[in-house]
């Protein structure tokens, strides 16, 4: 599969992606306050539902795992891999190794995980990766984000994906600027802006080519704790113009991650950017959620196995109402 077969198939009209990556501690977070233990074969069992869902193929084009995941199988010994491949769903990999505290930058973080890159990549796409995802993290706070701190991870994101391509998979970009905080949605826009014009003079200086790649940037949204909470209608359109400032015509897909939205609100406001952007895009709009497709289903799920079909049934009533957003009709 080229990689221009594999974006084709990431970005299949209608569908999206499906961020299964948590790392181990997240993971173990979330099943904490549920009281889900927080154990290996739990988390297998996890990943094992959400795979095995029936009909989440309809919503879902490629599902993001960890490292962890990328080797888990059923208990009659079927890779999870191979199951997702039978559903037409590609199989992806998270390959950065998490974001550390930036030395001499306090409050911002730098995202590590390029120390045998090449190998790991090899490695991944012998067990059945096709794409990738490396996620930086942007703080908006006082006098932040600095130029550096944006700068270097841009640099690292550039590195990761002329890797990724090197290697026959296609690399998601992820400059994640954070909700966190009570900026407004101008300053996100604007921090977002700059994050973006960085990201892609980096990428280009890297001789990455924009063709085959996928960004998964943020929406423009104010800060969770921001006085002002502006409407759908002032999102979608913040989003799109300052996408259409920032984003080459080449870039085939941009998959909005939902950042600790809720699963209703990252819904109307992708289906509300389809109703308003029109003809004025040259890429492909989706998603690429992860709580906003998943928590309804953890909390149904419990840990419980006779949970197990409610729980299935919520996620796919999730995809599929993002489904419907990719195509204007929330």
């Amino acid at each position: 599969m080229t990689l221009k077969e594999t974006v084709s198939l990431l970005l299949t009209p209608g569908k999206g992606l499906l961020a299964m990556d948590e790392s181990i501690a997240t993971c173990n977070r979330r099943f904490a306050v549920l009281n889900i233990p927080q154990t290996v074969e739990y988390r297998r069992k996890y990943r094992e539902l959400i795979v095995t869902t029936p009909c989440l193929e309809n919503s879902i084009s490629g599902a993001i795992l960890a490292d962890e995941t990328i080797t888990q199988s059923t208990p009659d010994g079927e890779f999870f891999t191979e199951i997702l491949y039978q559903k037409g769903i590609i199989p992806g990999i998270k390959v950065d190794q998490g974001a550390i505290d930036m030395i001499g930058f306090p409050d911002e973080k730098i995202t590590e995980g390029l120390d045998g890159i090449n190998e790991r990549l090899e490695d991944y796409y012998e067990k059945g990766a096709r794409f990738a995802k490396w996620r930086a993290v942007i703080t908006i706070g006082q006098n932040l984000p600095t130029k550096t701190c944006i700068a270097s991870n841009a640099f690292i994101l550039s590195r990761y994906a002329a890797a990724c391509q090197k290697a026959g998979i296609v690399p998601i970009v992820e400059p994640e600027v954070l909700m966190d905080g009570n900026h407004s949605m101008q300053k996100c826009e604007q921090i977002t802006i700059e994050t973006l014009h960085t990201l892609f003079d980096k990428l280009y200086e890297h001789n990455v080519d924009f063709s085959n790649l996928i960004l998964k940037p943020n929406m423009v949204l104010p800060g969770l704790n921001a006085p002002i909470q502006d409407s759908l209608e002032a999102v979608a359109e913040a989003t799109i113009n300052c996408l259409l400032q920032t984003v080459p015509a080449t870039v085939p897909g941009i998959s909005f991650l939902s950042g600790g939205q809720s699963p209703d609100l990252a819904s109307q406001r992708l289906n509300l950017m389809h109703i308003k952007s029109g003809n004025k895009i040259p890429w492909k709009l989706t998603f690429s959620f992860s709580r906003a497709i998943q928590q309804p289903a953890l909390e149904a799920w419990n840990g419980m196995d006779e949970n197990l079909k409610t729980a299935q049934d919520l996620l796919v009533y999730y995809a599929a109402q993002n489904s419907r957003a990719v195509c204007g009709k929330y």
